[in-house]
């Protein structure tokens, strides 16, 4: 099992991928697509055009970890970016409603101050 803390980002590919890709073609994607370092211990997600699939690509300090979840029914309400937009990043919170169902479009966040980060100013942030 792996542990998501809280110093663990989580990045959100836009847009489909194939889901025949395995730990070489997302690691690929994440370096290539995402610029992002596959091995930094952050969670990466794609799904497919359906968006009844989600892989999560991960890194342990030991291995990777693919993890994949379908959906018998019902598809992800996979969020959108913008053009220029390489990888959306989520809150932890956001990632639990993702998987929960829950459609990101649709909800707000209360006005609570956050911290700004440097990473992520480059990333679009899930706001309504």
């Amino acid at each position: 099992m792996f542990g998501v803390g809280a110093a663990t980002r989580i990045y959100l590919a836009p847009g489909t991928t194939d889901m025949r890709k395995g730990f070489n073609g997302l690691y690929g994607l994440v370096r290539d697509q995402l610029l992002c370092d596959p091995l930094s211990g952050h969670l990466f997600l794609f799904t497919n055009a359906q968006r009844n699939r989600l892989k999560v690509l991960f890194w342990d300090t030991t291995g990777l970890w693919v993890c994949a979840k379908k959906l018998e029914k019902g598809r992800f309400r996979w969020p959108t970016a913008g053009e220029t937009q390489a990888k959306i990043v989520l809150s932890h919170e956001e990632f639990a409603m993702l998987l929960g169902g829950i459609d990101l479009a649709q909800t707000r966040p209360r006005k609570w101050y956050r911290r700004p980060v440097a990473e992520e100013s480059s990333a679009l942030r899930i706001t309504a």
